[in-house]
């Protein structure tokens, strides 16, 4: 564990202390849940939370079909 690992876990067993018991039971709970997810899991969920684009066409294919869906509107700005 490094140094900056035992600070945080300090600091976290620190504030924990003001709870009652039904808490600090709940809060084991979940981390006992975190633990059982495993990190691959997370990294998933991390990763698709970044809503990122799905599709199998080529970038430039993509880029073509939305310029060529713009529509733009011909009016005069009156000053």
């Amino acid at each position: 564990m490094t140094v900056a690992e035992k600070y945080i876990v300090e600091t976290y067993s620190n504030l924990f202390e003001g709870l009652n018991s039904i808490s600090k039971i709940e809060l084991l709970e979940k981390l006992a849940k975190s633990l059982k997810k495993g990190r691959k899991s997370r990294d998933a969920e991390f990763y698709k939370s970044f809503g990122a684009f799905g599709s199998e066409k080529p970038a430039e294919e993509l880029i073509k079909e939305i310029k060529e869906s713009r529509k733009f509107k011909g009016e005069e700005l009156k000053l």
